[in-house]
């Protein structure tokens, strides 16, 4: 899979778009050259152009006053984030980075990581201190050599105590080491109580190449003489769709009646691996999953995303043709995985367990310094490439995904005490959405507190929805 962007999207023509100038780059730096890389796919792609008044098509009248103003900015990423739209707020996603052999790594499945993954939260009576917990050990990492094992409890990295300040600092490092702590609910159901105490284990991660595959657990459960297929689904790569399909071959084979899928750490990804999962799950074959807007000067370029009946490859989708989906998804799924739940709801009913999501109804792509910014042809003195917003998702019905997220139908939290083992039955969230099956809707005490942060924070592209 590739996050290269299909300019057969795009009828403009390229040197009318984004630039009157002269192409001066052999008499300029090689940084003002990455500069004007940056400011011209901006200005040709970037969703909210409009809101720049910097990456106006009639923002400067010469050459001189264009070559100025990129003089003003220090360095490339400068510039960049200069000509991103309320990054706090509205554009929280897009991103530069000066390595995309990195980046279409990461997009494949293949980082650098302990295969450790964690939720942080405020320790109780504190805005600024944190603590940890081991939320997934990814199969064959090295996280999976140590004892680490999910639902442990951390208050340190070595040796010192965490905080919202140091905590992406801590975490950077190749080599840490977590130190064990306890957390005491005191015998209450309040978190006003709840305290933390030391430990003596430590336990040492090192980062490695890793490739995930995103299909984490596949489960059948039995409920009322029915068949009930889990899918614990961890990002949205179509490197494995055809993996993804072969899960729900089985899942046909089984006589699969109801479906849970568990997208509570699921980030995002390809838009077009939605889609395919979309169809997998309703067995609907045309019509809208996803309309794509992009900004005014590419209006010709929205698109829909239609259900289809085969992979790109030509193979048949494996569907079930399921009326009902029951997907867990909380704090830390996005993008993507919002579209599922948006996409879906005008066909079919989608029962959302677990927490409010990120709030992320964008999509992205990979721009490159190239005259059309696909790779071919790419600038071969430097390794920059953009990420930024190039267009809004929204379902068949023109509805987006809240800014501040889709709110569950049941709401529930994974308990800070007993995480639990993903893929049992007993485990919180997995254990509602089976007695929703069994008994309907119903309620559920767990002494939970939502997560501030997660470990997907700290990765500047985790939750982007891209488009192929």
């Amino acid at each position: 899979m590739k996050s290269i962007f299909k300019f057969a999207l795009f009828t403009v023509v390229f040197s009318l778009t984004i630039s009157c100038f002269e192409d001066n780059d052999d008499s300029i730096s090689r940084t003002t050259d990455i500069k004007n890389f940056v400011w011209n796919a901006m200005n040709f792609a970037y969703l909210y152009k409009d809101s720049i008044p910097n990456l106006g098509n009639d923002r400067f009248v010469s050459d001189d006053e264009y070559q100025s103003f990129l003089s003003d900015y220090d360095s490339p990423e400068a510039l960049f984030e200069s000509l991103v739209y309320k990054p706090e707020t509205v554009d929280r996603f897009s991103w530069i980075t000066n390595d995309y052999i990195a980046l279409e790594q990461r997009f494949s499945g293949v980082s650098k990581t302990s295969g450790a993954e964690f939720n942080f939260f405020e320790v109780p009576g504190s805005t600024n201190d944190l603590f940890g917990i081991v939320r997934m050990v990814h199969p064959n990492s090295n996280a999976s050599t140590t004892n680490l094992v999910r639902g442990q409890i951390f208050n340190k990295i070595d040796g010192i105590s965490l905080t919202k300040n140091n905590l992406p600092v801590l975490l950077s490092s190749e080599t840490y080491t977590i130190h064990i702590a306890t957390y005491d609910t005191n015998g209450t159901a309040s978190t006003d109580d709840d305290s933390l105490t030391d430990g003596s284990e430590t336990i040492t991660l090192t980062k490695t190449v890793y490739s995930e595959n995103p299909i984490f657990k596949t489960k059948i459960f039995t409920i009322n003489n029915e068949n009930v297929g889990y899918l614990m689904y961890n990002e949205f790569v179509s490197d494995y769709d055809a993996q993804l399909n072969a899960v729900f071959a089985e899942f046909q084979s089984q006589n699969i009646q109801h479906l849970i899928l568990d997208l509570r750490y699921n980030p995002g990804g390809s838009v077009n691996s939605a889609r395919n999962l979309g169809g997998m799950i309703t067995g609907i074959s045309n019509g809208i999953f996803a309309k794509l807007q992009y900004n005014n000067d590419l209006q010709s370029n929205n698109t829909n995303y239609d259900f289809t009946s085969t992979l790109s490859e030509g193979v048949a989708i494996n569907s079930i043709g399921l009326n009902k989906v029951i997907i867990i998804a909380a704090k830390g799924s996005a993008s993507a995985s919002e579209m599922i739940i948006n996409s879906l709801r005008p066909y079919i009913d989608v029962v959302h367990i677990g927490t409010k999501t990120v709030g992320k109804s964008q999509a992205s792509v990979t721009l490159y310094d190239s005259h059309n910014f696909q790779k071919q042809g790419a600038n071969p003195s430097h390794l920059y490439a953009l990420q930024p917003l190039v267009a809004i998702t929204v379902n068949k019905d023109d509805l987006k995904v809240p800014p501040d997220g889709l709110t569950p139908t049941i709401k529930v939290l994974e308990s800070v005490t007993n995480y639990g083992v993903l893929g049992d039955s007993n485990e919180t969230l997995l254990a509602v959405a089976l007695a929703s099956i069994q008994n309907g809707r119903i309620a559920i005490n767990t002494h939970g507190i939502r997560p501030i942060l997660d470990s997907n924070s700290f990765i500047p592209h985790s939750k982007d929805m891209y488009i192929d």
